[in-house]
């Protein structure tokens, strides 16, 4: 008998894709197999996020593009799963009725038997409860699997932080840190399959170890990682500003796996805003970070998440906001319009700025940071950085690319160059969302820090 196919489409953050590749393991391991096309799965799963309303609205377009498919094949199953499938619930069947299976953020491991039942029993499931189990996480996780050279890696679920605007405790539940011997094992067994580069995830990294209570830090996790044999370059995601340690910060100067990039919101540059969104820091003290950071080590790439529009956010609030970009200088931004979430503390807010409001302060945002990503990628231009060769570039050419230490992405010609390899690259050209560069010699010094 021939095994069903699937197909999966991802939106959202990492977490989601990481999550994406272990459904994909877990649905191989139960005999399907994955096929590029949606026209061609036999099940089509969709990963859905629920951070901002225009996610949901996203995902619902695509859902109605998929109900052609099913009306055609009735045999098609229809999955729906992830945040907004957690915080949604049977309302997902109620905008959307033709979908046969819902399941929540803690339901991944169940989803092979899940829709073997909805094949069985010809009706539709919805698999949103909660559980605290760890062992279920640590199962979960012997599923994930790299990407080539590169692996996400869960080393926490959750968030206790509750900003004002984020559904994320809401849909992923509350803090609860993996045991650092099983995250070191599972880097282990995909730095045998040929990984080197290895992303840790975390709603709030920083927080890791805290709940349950354990005896290891972020930090050390981040050294016992390093430690790890085949393993050449470390990141993290994502940073709350209140919780960076001054050990975390020291690690960047003293672990040279350790890649001189970091991913710090900082959501509002107003005092009054950041108060209400409830982060637990100011302006200042953001600042005082990154300063830190940069003296430590002064090629530091600095990212950050920006909202506009945040209820009661007024033209003062947001110039805030534009001059701590300017002290700053930002490597790169995601920024948003806010809008508001079920359960949140924000969606009870008057929030009474037009729409037409957000839209200009946002654009008037991103034409600035658009000028600050050009700008510190220019910083770089001459500079000779060690980049490690991902494959071969969209541009075309015979170019490959590759990526900085600085998370930065680069483009240059190389004849005989291999994926995986590591090489020291001039930066000859800059643009915002790029580098162009040229191979510079094996001998030639790093001298992008």
């Amino acid at each position: 008998m021939e095994s069903l196919s699937f197909f999966i489409q991802t939106f959202g953050c990492q977490m989601n894709d990481h999550e994406s590749g272990v459904l994909a393991h877990l649905l191989e391991g139960a005999g399907y197999r994955e096929v590029p096309d949606p026209a061609e799965a036999d099940v089509i799963l969709v990963n859905t996020c629920a951070i901002r309303e225009k996610a949901e609205q996203k995902v619902y377009s695509q859902l109605g593009r998929y109900r052609s498919l099913k009306e055609s094949r009735p045999g098609l199953v229809l999955a729906v799963g992830g945040c907004m499938a957690q915080s949604e619930g049977r309302r997902v069947l109620s905008r959307a009725p033709f979908v046969d299976l819902v399941f929540g953020t803690h339901a991944l491991m169940d989803v092979p038997s899940l829709l073997g039942r909805v094949r069985e029993q010809r009706r539709r499931i919805v698999a949103t409860e909660v559980s605290s189990d760890p062992s279920r996480v640590e199962a979960l996780y012997a599923h994930s699997r790299g990407l080539g050279l590169k692996a996400f890696v869960t080393v926490m679920h959750g968030c206790d932080n509750f900003c004002a605007y984020c559904v994320v405790p809401h849909v992923r539940g509350r803090e609860m840190s993996r045991p650092a011997s099983e995250i070191v094992a599972e880097v282990e067994r995909l730095s045998a399959e040929g990984v080197v580069e290895v992303t840790l995830l975390g709603q709030n990294v920083n927080s890791y170890g805290q709940k349950p209570q354990g005896d290891t830090s972020f930090a050390e996790l981040v050294r016992r990682v390093a430690a790890v044999e085949g393993v050449r370059r470390i990141r993290f995601t994502t940073s709350h500003p209140k919780d960076l340690s001054e050990d975390l910060i020291t690690l960047f100067a003293e672990e040279t796996k350790l890649m001189p990039h970091i991913h710090l919101p900082l959501q509002s540059g107003s005092d009054r805003i950041l108060r209400a969104m409830n982060r637990g820091y100011t302006s200042a003290h953001y600042r005082a970070l990154v300063e830190k950071l940069r003296r430590i080590v002064p090629g530091i790439a600095v990212t950050s998440d920006l909202i506009v529009g945040f209820p009661g956010e007024t033209e003062g609030d947001f110039e805030a906001t534009l001059r701590v970009m300017a002290e700053i200088v930002f490597d790169n931004l995601f920024s948003f319009k806010f809008s508001p979430r079920p359960r949140t503390a924000a969606a009870a807010m008057i929030d009474a700025l037009p729409a037409g409001v957000k839209e200009e302060r946002l654009q008037r945002l991103q034409a600035l940071q658009r000028e600050h990503t050009l700008q510190r990628n220019q910083e770089l231009v001459g500079r000779i950085c060690t980049v490690l060769v991902e494959g071969a570039s969209r541009v075309g050419g015979a170019q490959w690319t590759g990526r900085t230490p600085e998370n930065k992405i680069v483009n240059f010609p190389g004849p005989g160059v291999g994926v995986g390899e590591e090489l020291a690259v001039r930066i000859a050209g800059a643009r915002i969302n790029s580098l162009v560069g040229e191979l510079a010699g094996a001998e030639a010094p790093c001298t992008c820090k």
